[in-house]
């Protein structure tokens, strides 16, 4: 797992000196991103994926420590203790019948020191337990890879949102830009005496009109630059251009997807649970096996000194050594074990409802999302036709106007339906885009960073 985080790292890294390098000649200063490039850079310093990266690496050592279960356990153990009154012995009553007085056994100073081994020979209850700590692995790998899916899943749609500010900004920016000509055309007019006084202040009220809705377009830009930085966890004062347009996205919607693939088995929520049932079988396993005997072996070598003062260097140490296997029988508990078992076989029920409760609400999503891209592609067509037509319809106007057969409440009208049209237009576009990334993410797909 650390060498394909370096991995990412080392491409990320890469990607972004070639769009630094590439954007310099046009641009310097400013980092040009795809949507690719954006992905590969998230992967590498998202905050959320390296947290879940982080969390696969705790559990291997987790599992690691579990195992270590399995071998001998050894250590050097050492004490001391200061008799303060001495254990009597008495002896049996002498042939006369008299009490024999008791004697005082044992020295002020016990010192003990030696090594201690055990080991488990048959605990089914400990087997059971490895197996869990396997699954709790597998468990953070799958909870990673959602950490993945969802980050895919915000970035894409906050580069989406990048175009979409992009373009409404040029839409309205055009839609200022006709309306200063016009202006400008009309004023040329007032000043020849070809029009009213009337009609130059129309005009002049239509370009006061346009600018707030350029300039706050050119906010939203902003805005949605800065959500897309945080996502990437790049520094916010580092200038980025997404390129492209979303008119460049218009051959997804134009691609069928009535064959798609919309099954479940890939949904990172599912998966996780299924998992967490086989942790729950387990665990059940665990329980019913603290029935069972368990058997270990112990084996101790260890150095005594018994002495009456602190002339350490002057005492003598005995050896003492025992090796021996202990057998432990199950009897009664209090009823704690059956109570363990039934709770998990509860926790385990629980489970299951809760998975068939969260298929229920994912395949309403999917077909939420599915029959949300089926809207959107009917609304991209007729806003592609709206727009062809809106245009027209503008040219004719100005026309018009220019032969006098016009007014300039016609050339109002007909410069809202194009700028209108074209806002619907990348509109259908973003939503169809989005309504699709978050399908691939219930899906549990994550086909686009992997390209």
């Amino acid at each position: 797992m650390k060498k394909i985080a370096i991995r990412i790292r080392v491409i990320a890294g890469i990607v972004t000196f070639m769009a630094l390098t590439a954007s310099a000649r046009e641009n310097p200063g400013v980092l040009r991103l795809t949507l690719e490039d954006a992905l590969k850079i998230a992967m590498s310093e998202n905050l959320t994926v390296q947290v879940a990266d982080q969390e696969i690496q705790r559990q291997e050592y987790a599992k690691k420590g579990a195992y270590s279960a399995l071998f001998p356990q050894i250590s050097i153990d050492g004490s001391y203790q200061r008799t303060i009154e001495k254990q009597t012995m008495y002896m049996d009553m002498d042939v006369a019948g008299m009490s024999i007085g008791g004697i005082k056994v044992g020295r002020d100073n016990n010192w003990v020191g030696g090594v201690n081994v055990s080991m488990p020979l048959v605990s089914a209850s400990l087997w059971k337990s490895l197996k869990i700590s396997a699954l709790d692995v597998e468990l953070a790998v799958e909870k990673a890879r959602s950490s993945r899916i969802e980050m895919i899943e915000q970035v894409t749609q906050a580069f989406y949102g990048v175009l979409l500010a992009d373009d409404s900004y040029r839409v309205f920016k055009q839609a200022y830009e006709n309306a200063e000509n016009n202006y400008q055309d009309i004023k040329e007019k007032f000043e020849q005496g070809l029009v009213a006084e009337y009609d130059l202040i129309r005009a002049d009220v239509n370009v006061r009109n346009a600018e707030p809705s350029m300039y706050g377009a050119e906010n939203s830009l902003v805005l949605a630059h800065w959500q897309l930085k945080a996502l990437m966890g790049i520094d916010l004062g580092i200038d980025i251009e997404c390129t492209g347009s979303l008119a460049e996205y218009d051959r997804l919607l134009t691609k069928s997807h009535i064959s798609m693939d919309l099954s479940l088995d890939n949904n990172s929520d599912l998966l996780q649970l299924d998992i967490q049932q086989g942790q729950m079988e387990k665990a059940l396993g665990m329980r019913k096996a603290m029935y069972y005997p368990t058997l270990s072996a112990q084996f101790s070598y260890q150095y005594i000194s018994m002495n009456n003062d602190f002339k350490i260097g002057h005492y003598r140490w005995d050896p003492y050594s025992t090796v021996g296997i202990s057998l432990s029988i199950p009897i009664f508990s209090g009823g704690e074990r059956m109570s363990n078992v039934r709770q998990t076989e509860t926790g385990l029920r629980q489970l299951e409802l809760q998975r068939e409760n969260t298929e229920r609400h994912l395949q309403v999503a999917v077909k939420q999302s599915y029959d949300r891209m089926n809207t959107c592609l009917k609304q991209y067509q007729a806003a592609k036709a709206g727009v062809k037509q809106a245009e027209t319809g503008y040219t004719i106007t100005m026309k018009r106007y220019e032969t006098g057969e016009g007014t300039l409440l016609e050339i109002n009208d007909s410069q809202l339906s194009l700028t209108q049209a074209k806002l619907n237009l990348n509109q259908s576009i973003y939503d169809y885009l989005i309504a699709e990334s978050s399908l691939q993410k219930t899906l549990g797909n994550q086909l686009t960073v992997d390209h």
